[in-house]
């Protein structure tokens, strides 16, 4: 869809929320895109590594607020564009490949949302950050509020959910919310070096990565996960290719592609 455009420049995707004139703010018709886009991305070989970021100066502004009261149900307005919401942040946090977040600009609500459902978060020192039901009345669903508390712990989160009060760039790197703050001018090729690295290193170990922190963040067997991958990495050469490499002084050449 318009609102949402997707770019492949080599082994790198980009997202980007395309919604400039509404601080990139998502309608419910872009929150329900999010995993059929996802899902053509993650089938595409060529695409190692996933960029989210937002059209010119702000990240995502949260959720278009026109779109609160407009679900079917009287007694729960909002319960269709929950669940788009939720469904969006679950394909994002499960893409099967290293997603970076560049955030510029506001990162509110729905933004803080997406930021956090990325493995890594880039910021410039213009970012906000803020997650704002209480200043609306919203309750806050279990899967964002427990992304926070994996990130920040239960002190920052229960400050940006009861307060609704904004983090600068600063506070957000200090708590944890960000993983590295640039300048503006600094922070497309911060990313973009970040992302060749991640690109060229072995997909299968970081599928394997991704899944252990998953299974330990969340009482699942990560012995069992990591077990499954051990044998993987000597069946498809992985390993041998790495250790091969590192013998002759030569880039990697990983064989998997998942």
């Amino acid at each position: 869809m318009s609102d949402l455009t997707v770019t492949v420049d080599g082994p790198v995707a980009t997202l980007t929320i395309d919604r400039a004139h509404k601080r990139n703010a998502m309608t419910g018709a872009m929150w329900a895109a999010v995993p059929g886009l996802l899902d053509g991305l993650a089938a595409d070989e060529r695409v190692r590594v996933l960029v989210v970021t937002g059209a010119g100066p702000s990240f995502c502004s949260g959720a278009d607020i026109s779109d609160l009261l407009g679900g079917p149900d009287p007694a729960d307005p909002m319960a269709q564009l929950r669940a788009a919401n939720l469904a969006a942040q679950h394909a994002l946090r499960h893409f099967p490949r290293p997603t970076v977040a560049l955030v510029r600009g506001h990162c509110i609500g729905g933004g803080v949302e997406l930021a956090a459902c990325c493995d890594l978060r880039f910021a410039d020192d213009t970012a906000v950050f803020g997650v704002t039901p209480a200043k609306v009345g919203i309750v806050y669903p279990p899967a964002p509020t427990r992304a926070l508390l994996d990130l920040v712990g239960p002190a920052t989160t229960k400050r940006l959910l009861l307060s609704g009060e904004l983090l600068d760039a600063a506070t957000a790197l200090r708590v944890g919310l960000v993983d590295e703050v640039t300048s503006p001018a600094d922070l497309a090729d911060v990313v973009a070096r970040s992302a060749t690295v991640l690109a060229s290193r072995s997909a299968l170990s970081q599928r394997a990565t991704k899944e252990v922190v998953a299974a330990l963040l969340h009482g699942g067997d990560a012995e069992a996960v990591a077990d499954r991958w051990y044998r993987e990495t000597t069946t498809a050469g992985e390993l041998a290719e790495g250790v091969a490499a590192f013998t002759q002084r030569r880039p990697p050449r990983f064989p998997w592609t998942g």
